[in-house]
């Protein structure tokens, strides 16, 4: 989930990447556990562990850590000077994963013989070119339309990177055009621009509109987001998503339908407190009223977002004042240890979702007495967007519902089972969601 941060300024604080350190021990007892102590010292989390190779009594080891920039890189050198282990490098592993780009266009059948070129170039495509001039819902049934979502950044909130521009922001468009055609086979398009002004941006997206079956905005910031969202969604006819408010809405809702079930509360029935209101708050809190639930409380720096969060129905206050009365609490700020330890109620519901650091550790949080509590490293909009477009796009959908949307919500928290959320990459799952969605937009 890529909370924005709303409540304090972020300017200047380090985000924790993964870096894939390469060590090679010696092939014994104890050798690794000592490599992986002076880590641990250091204050990392491994996040993954695997063996390269065996060879001569020595094994290579990739050990993926969570580093900022701030983080002190004589830990290289102290495993060097361990007797068992040498510390060989940084792996290329992720840089190679995107070497040459994670997607590419390829065509559908096998183009073999000069009559399939005939068929389906010149002068064969003619024919089905005016038979889509006379009736353009052709275009549906013999075009890749039905298919294909544009993906489109200007790059001005890139994960928890914030304004770094559209090109550094294509490795992120590629991995969600790559994860859509595996996962549901939808080609994704990602469209850069540099246009930041919401009336410009709204021009440039319905010029080249009619190129696609669907629309995904993608890390477009606040508040300029709700407006480039709100104009598309009133110009075009056609189903039109901004991921970090509505993708994240879906998947936070299914995760609190099953939380709240677990700690047998009322979801509707809830007092539930969003802290920050930006496109990730506020796209849960209005979801969360359209299920209803009649009571959220809301509390964000920004004037302008609190204003938005009222006209929704939504009542501000204070991060306090959240903690002392709200059932449920979601946390979307983007502020590691927001949430202090001594403010959580026995009973609650906490879910602390910003990454790669949340407002509270949830392991804090049930010692504090939460009946409950989740952070967002699990709670991923991958979970919703591929199966939301695909029964959209299916359904041909002329919008997104909220229908819709508590639909594919509905469908993800009844797949999970017993757990909080299912594994994104089942594929059942998504065309579950699909199912649901495309159900939902037939009834509307």
């Amino acid at each position: 989930m890529r909370a924005r941060a709303r409540i304090v300024s972020l300017r200047g604080v380090a985000m924790k990447i993964p870096e894939i350190l390469v060590i090679e021990t010696i092939h014994k007892p104890g050798s690794l556990a000592r490599v992986l102590q002076v880590i641990g010292d250091a204050g990392l989390t491994i996040e993954h562990l695997s063996a390269l190779k065996r060879d001569s009594g020595r094994t290579l080891w990739e050990i993926t850590v969570e580093m900022d920039e701030e983080a002190d890189r004589s830990l290289y050198e102290r495993i060097g000077q361990l007797p068992i282990a040498r510390f060989v490098g940084k792996s290329d592993r992720v840089f190679n994963r995107h070497r040459g780009g994670k997607i590419r266009v390829i065509s559908s059948q096998p183009i073999n013989s000069s009559q399939t070129l005939r068929d389906v170039y010149t002068p064969g495509v003619a024919r089905v070119c005016l038979s889509i001039r006379d009736n353009p819902q052709a275009a549906h049934e013999y075009t890749a339309l039905d298919h294909t979502v544009a993906i489109i950044t200007n790059g001005t909130a890139v994960l928890g990177l914030g304004n770094i521009g559209p090109l550094a922001g294509l490795p992120v468009m590629e991995g969600k055009a790559a994860l859509f055609a595996d996962l549901v086979g939808i080609n994704g398009v990602p469209i850069l621009m540099t246009e930041t002004a919401p009336a410009r941006v709204v021009e440039i997206i319905a010029g080249i509109e009619m190129s696609f079956g669907a629309i995904q905005l993608e890390d477009f910031a606040a508040p300029e987001c709700f407006e480039i969202e709100q104009q598309l969604r009133k110009r075009l006819a056609k189903p039109v998503l901004h991921d970090d408010q509505h993708g994240t809405a879906v998947v936070t809702l299914a995760a609190l339908i099953n939380g709240a079930r677990n700690a047998r509360l009322d979801l509707r029935a809830s007092i539930v407190g969003q802290i920050g209101l930006g496109a990730a708050g506020n796209g849960i809190a209005r979801l969360l009223f359209a299920y209803g639930v009649h009571e959220i409380l809301g509390t964000d720096l920004s004037g302008d977002a609190m204003s938005r969060f009222k006209a929704l129905g939504g009542r501000g206050t204070t991060l306090e004042g959240i903690m002392q009365h709200a059932d449920i609490v979601v946390a979307t700020t983007g502020v590691k240890g927001l949430i202090r330890p001594e403010w959580v109620r026995k009973g609650q519901v906490i879910f602390a979702l910003s990454n790669p650091e949340p407002e509270i550790e949830p392991v804090v949080a049930r010692e504090r007495g939460a009946a409950f509590a989740a952070d967002g490293k699990g709670i991923n909009n991958l979970l919703a967007y591929p199966g939301l477009f695909k029964g959209a796009l299916d359904a041909r959908a002329p919008r997104f519902t909220d229908q819709m949307l508590m639909a594919g919500a509905e469908a993800i928290a009844l797949f999970a089972g017993d757990e909080l959320v299912p594994d994104p990459l089942e594929r059942e799952l998504h065309q579950k969601v699909a199912e649901a969605v495309r159900a939902a937009a037939a009834r509307a």
